[in-house]
């Protein structure tokens, strides 16, 4: 009997581990790379293997996905980066695109005022003056340890050598070869019967990318290179030109940092959205003890759901561009201002988006994308989300370049008050003006435990950027899981308008999607990327680095 009981406590001790083991992550001792494509993070990976630092491997990386991952990654889109260093140092890099010279408030609207469909989203006037280049320059200029030509390299011989497309890749492609076909003036190498296995040649984009090598930073802006954008721009009626790409300038900027309990969260400052909104979310939830609350449950999305209008809200009405609108930073954060605005909520029912508006504020104080996340052997981190915007961004390949053009236009207000691709309705504080950075959703994200590196953490999702990076900080944090767990979770979303909660199929309890329903929710249950693709690092207890690759995409983790 005492041997039946012995093997029954080591059969359930091996299920346990066994059980435990299919959600953990990618283990590394010292360094790793998380990003949406294993070629990409393979390639961050060898430059830290080579002695590299994390800014080394974040442009690695971010050329590397300009030739595995075209859906998102860029040379000619934009994005933010966040970092800690060891030492504790802490920065953000804006390489957000900015609107043309020739850009104007109205510039999408018909003689009646009227928004022209698809015209802010799609092909030439859709898109915005390319900063990823100018961003790597910046980083490698202040950061780089080691030959840029070492960085740059692996990337030209994935674009000449190939990248095997996976069975999501192609069907991703087989979706819009309509539309490369009606955007471009010639045959684009994106434009065939694409099947799993088939292999991708980039020889256009392997030779700009020789072209950046040999000549740098400049070569983009105002060589051979930059005029290849312009003449096929101009050809396709667009408006950028030499001037705009000469002009185009990356931007340190101070990061949005503020605590969460006994955690300090670091993450990107206007015009991108995401750091002010995840603070005030956050900020909104703190008083209640979410670790007693099922996760998950109706408590628990109906919590997240309120704090979110409200949050979504004032993103709205406040946000934009800080080099050329005052924010309210400070007091949108403040404690005062976050419970004033939650006194509306109630356990007993919906709060409805229209009767929810921004808050007001006395006096002013100082969607396709991709993520990754790197920490290094040496402690330093760094957390980048980039975006051409849509998938493929404008659709635009410029000819005899290779390489994709964003469509970052319409993440302006074309007009207040009318959604955009995402639905995000904005105000006169995000309107078109020359040389204006777009309001921007990446939440590009690294949290503190005790003045030591937690975590690291970012996904793509257009408007639901905010939301997932959230819910996966909360995984975390509150419900102690690890990194592959957290990711793998399913997730819901709310932005004040429109007024539903989106949620994955098949992940939630059907009873507690019925209770919300009863309290006045509008459940809509969608499967779509646009519910993000979360990448990201822990730091475990040892010392160790789980990474969190989403199970969503053909995201990989790699290190060593």
């Amino acid at each position: 009997m005492k041997k039946l009981i012995v093997c029954f406590i080591i059969s359930l001790l091996i299920y346990n581990c066994s059980k435990k083991s299919s959600v953990t992550g990618f283990i590394a001792e010292k360094a790793m790379v998380v990003s949406a494509k294993n070629e990409a993070s393979q390639i961050g990976s060898s430059i830290l293997k080579k002695g590299g630092n994390a800014f080394d491997a974040m442009i690695a990386t971010q050329l590397a996905l300009a030739v595995a991952y075209p859906f998102a990654g860029n040379i000619g889109g934009g994005g933010f980066m966040v970092y800690r260093n060891f030492d504790g140092q802490k920065g953000a890099l804006d390489f957000r695109e900015k609107a043309p010279l020739a850009a104007s408030k109205n510039m999408y609207l018909d003689h009646l005022g009227n928004v022209i469909p698809e015209k802010s989203s799609f092909g030439s006037l859709s898109i915005g003056v390319p900063g990823t280049i100018a961003g790597i320059f910046k980083v490698y200029e202040k950061f780089g340890t080691l030959p840029f030509n070492e960085l740059i390299q692996p990337a030209i011989d994935l674009a000449r050598n190939g990248i095997v497309i996976t069975e999501k890749q192609a069907k991703s492609l087989q979706n819009n070869i309509e539309l490369f076909g009606k955007v471009n003036s010639y045959q684009t190498i994106f434009e065939r019967d694409w099947k799993q296995g088939d292999i991708l040649k980039q020889e256009e984009l392997a030779q700009t990318l020789e072209r950046i090598r040999d000549f740098g930073e400049e070569e983009f802006y105002t060589g051979k290179t930059a005029q290849l954008l312009v003449d096929y721009v101009t050809e396709m009626g667009g408006i950028i030109t030499l001037e705009d790409l000469k002009k185009y300038k990356a931007i340190w900027r101070k990061p949005i940092e503020f605590k969460y309990k006994k955690y300090t969260i670091i993450s990107m400052t206007l015009p991108s959205s995401g750091g002010l909104c995840l603070a005030q979310i956050l900020k909104s939830i703190e008083p209640f003890k979410i670790d007693t609350i099922k996760h998950n449950s109706t408590t628990y999305i109906q919590l997240l759901t309120e704090a979110e209008r409200r949050a979504y809200a004032d993103r709205a009405h406040y946000l934009g561009d800080i080099d050329f609108v005052n924010v309210p930073i400070d007091s949108l954060i403040h404690k005062n201002y976050i419970q004033k605005q939650m006194r509306t909520f109630s356990w007993k029912k919906a709060t409805p988006s229209s009767e929810i508006s921004h808050g007001k504020i006395t006096g002013f104080e100082s969607n396709e994308t991709t993520h990754y996340s790197i920490i290094d052997q040496f402690g330093n981190a760094v957390s980048v989300t980039t975006t051409l915007n849509g998938a493929y961004g404008s659709k635009l390949v410029v000819k005899g370049a290779g390489f994709l053009l964003n469509n970052e236009m319409d993440d302006f207000s074309v007009k207040p008050g009318v959604p955009n691709m995402f639905g995000l309705v904005g105000s006169e504080t995000n309107s078109i003006a020359p040389e204006k950075r777009m309001l921007s959703s990446m939440t590009p994200t690294i949290v503190e435990e005790n003045n030591q590196l937690k975590m690291v953490i970012g996904t793509p999702g257009g408007s639901t950027i905010i939301t997932t990076v959230l819910q996966n900080i909360l995984n975390v944090l509150e419900y102690d899981m690890g990194m592959q767990e957290a990711v793998s979770k399913p997730r819901f979303h709310h932005q004040w308008l429109p007024d539903i909660v989106t949620v994955e199929p098949n992940g939630f309890d059907e009873k507690e999607l019925e209770n919300l329903k009863k309290l006045g929710y509008t459940i809509v249950k969608k499967n779509s990327v646009v519910l993000g693709k979360v990448d990201a690092i822990l730091v475990l207890k040892n010392g160790k680095l789980e990474g969190g690759a989403d199970p969503r995409g053909d995201d990989k983790a790699a290190g060593f």
